[in-house]
């Protein structure tokens, strides 16, 4: 008898227990699984507050430079170190995002950062700046290329973004012409896999034109030919220009990205047409700011030869002999009369380094014209 009230004074004490437990996480009546996730939300909030906190103490006693940086994405790098440890079911991509957007919206606690870029909005320069930057930042669509370079300079946005070469078409070269016009600097770089999508609100056989950027458009020609031989191209200022006239106009369609077509209410008619299945542009990030060194960077330089024979040669051979490997290079026509043109060159090195600045000091005795456009850390491709 002593033994069954000690069971049941046990048990009678296990129920309080659970009770109080119960009352204290306010999951009466629900699964443990929902409990869990309840208190590990409670946990996250209150982790990504004490984030935001750390930030602004930082902050008041001048660690750490925004503007740099912001325009190195160095704590991109650093969660991706971090990513590469962690496993489990979420994708990297989503873990990504998550903390993209918690990493923006600190950022914002120290300053309203405005980013320039040719819109409107998801076009893929718009869907580059999100990738890097996050929500937290206010972005200025503009109407040209040229107006975001002028956005900058001007001092109206801090950053700005712009197409500067693609894998299929190669150079962009309203780019190269701003940056022979305005001494904007390169502070940053975003590689982004380009998946276009034909959008409109018809049938593809109804189609009759199909509006996009002259690069979209050349970036899907075989498909565009193939599919719909009948079809218009008509060349327009973005791609998200050309979704907006797809949902105006009857038998419209626009390549554009996914994200544009839901904003515009398109329907999709078909997806990743672009005919390299390998397409990325790479896009400058242009503002003041000067990143420091990471070890993984690379410097682009603009420089002119005397109109002579070997000049090129000798200039060249400059980078061959302080043993800098040269990532990119083109070639772009002087405005004016004459033939004479521009180098457009990116080196693997930041402008600090030794070699760096050797190469620097003697490509200015083979040169009629040298400039440093910027250093920044190499990029890793993103998805659109």
């Amino acid at each position: 008898m002593a033994k069954t009230k000690s069971a049941s004074k046990s048990k009678a004490v296990r129920t309080k227990v659970a009770e109080r437990s119960t009352r204290k996480t306010g999951t009466k009546g629900r699964s443990s699984p929902q409990a869990a996730l309840e208190q590990i939300d409670r946990e996250l909030l209150k982790l990504v507050q004490r984030r935001g906190k750390l930030v602004l103490e930082m902050a008041k006693q001048g660690e750490g430079t925004l503007g740099a940086d912001l325009a190195a994405g160095l704590e991109d790098r650093l969660l991706a170190d971090v990513l590469e440890k962690v496993e489990g079911p979420l994708p990297r991509r989503a873990v990504r995002a998550v903390f993209r957007e918690v990493v923006s919206g600190c950022r914002s606690l120290l300053r309203q950062t405005r980013v320039a870029l040719l819109g409107p909005q998801y076009s893929y320069s718009h869907l580059a700046a999100l990738a890097h930057f996050g929500q937290g930042v206010e972005f200025v669509p503009v109407g040209s290329i040229s107006a975001v370079f002028e956005e900058v300079n001007r001092r109206h946005s801090d950053f700005g973004v712009v197409p500067i070469e693609n894998s299929t078409d190669g150079r962009i070269a309203d780019t190269l012409d701003m940056f022979t016009r305005l001494p904007v600097r390169i502070c940053g770089q975003i590689e982004m896999k380009i998946h276009h999508t034909l959008l409109g609100k018809c049938r593809r056989e109804d189609v009759t034109e199909v509006y996009s950027r002259p690069q979209a458009l050349s970036q899907c020609r075989n498909w565009l030919a193939k599919h719909v031989p009948a079809a218009r191209l008509i060349e327009v200022t973005s791609t998200s220009t050309a979704a907006q006239l797809a949902a105006e106009k009857p038998g419209a369609a626009a390549i554009a990205s996914l994200q544009a077509g839901v904003q515009y209410g398109l329907d999709v008619l078909a997806e990743r047409i672009e005919d390299n299945p390998a397409n990325l542009t790479r896009f400058a990030l242009i503002g003041d700011d000067s990143p420091p060194r990471t070890g993984t960077d690379k410097t682009a330089l603009l420089f002119q030869t005397e109109h002579r024979f070997g000049a090129l040669v000798d200039a060249l051979a400059v980078f061959k002999r302080f043993r800098l490997n040269l990532a990119w290079i083109e070639s772009f026509p002087v405005p004016g009369p004459g033939r004479f043109y521009l180098f457009f060159t990116e080196v693997e090195g930041h402008e600090t380094d030794l070699p760096v600045r050797k190469t620097l000091k003697a490509l200015k005795e083979k040169t009629s014209r040298l400039e440093v456009l910027g250093s920044y850390p190499a990029a890793t491709p993103i998805d659109s």
